[in-house]
């Protein structure tokens, strides 16, 4: 029985002359949460939207525990979770009724208040997405992906424009994810965010994967590279005082 999940061999995705991703592989493993990193028009959200089965595949492969995306993407869609960078649900319709939609769509039923305690939303159970701040909206999408208890969750920059107490809750929540042995899988601008959920983190640039290691490890090549830097170490920084003078618990 294979120790990967998810196994990408040389997808490619092209849109004209433009090359989006360039004949890229790689694996996660069960239970694992695995980063993809890169600039603005890197490939990441293309190559997360193919594996995911919302775009077509150009060419090469992919495979989730053991399903062709590209021949079975409605198999593949039920064992997946996705949370995509803006997440939309319907206007004037209550958490509860949401995530009891979502669960139906998958042909079971949840316990509802469960779902919002992990995620920290049951004091909001009665309001409507629109009434959500930024994080709690997040929290909340993460909530609905997960009603069908997926083999694996995509996250593209999940912490994009939260505010610090907002992104270190959901650092935890992804923890708590994978706790469950959900495979996570990621892309963010936040290099300390790769740094304290990733495992491992692939780094693509031009549509290619430029390195693939554990993040301790990708920086221990580079140091033996004889990469320096002047070093200044503070124990504490803007961010926690922020998050110590402001509270470090959630604003709900």
């Amino acid at each position: 029985m294979s120790e990967f999940i998810l196994e990408v061999k040389n997808l490619k995705k092209s849109y004209g002359k433009k090359v989006a991703v360039d004949s890229i592989s790689f694996s996660v493993k069960k239970g694992e949460v695995f980063g993809i990193l890169g600039p603005n028009g890197a490939g990441k959200t293309t190559t997360l939207e193919m594996i995911e089965a919302l775009r077509e595949i150009d060419g090469g492969s992919a495979t989730i525990d053991g399903i062709d995306v590209a021949a079975n993407p409605y198999e593949v869609r039920a064992i997946i979770g996705v949370q995509p960078q803006s997440p939309a649900f319907q206007d004037k319709t209550k958490l509860t009724e949401l995530i009891e939609l979502f669960a139906a769509a998958y042909g079971g039923a949840v316990d509802v208040q469960s779902f919002l305690a992990d995620v920290d939303l049951v004091s909001k159970s009665d309001s409507y997405v629109e009434q959500l701040s930024g994080g709690q909206k997040q929290r909340f999408s993460i909530a609905a992906a997960l009603v069908h208890s997926p083999k694996v969750f995509f996250m593209d920059e999940p912490t994009t424009g939260l505010d610090p107490q907002a992104r270190r809750n959901l650092w935890q929540l992804v923890k708590n994810i994978q706790n469950r042995g959900i495979s996570v899988i990621l892309t963010t601008h936040y290099m300390e965010e790769a740094e304290a959920l990733c495992d491992r983190v692939a780094i693509m640039d031009s549509g290619k994967i430029i390195a693939l290691d554990s993040p301790k490890k990708l920086v221990k090549d580079l140091l033996e590279r004889g990469f320096k830097k002047t070093q200044h170490v503070e124990q504490a920084n803007l961010e926690d005082v922020f998050i110590d003078l402001t509270g470090k618990g959630l604003h709900t």
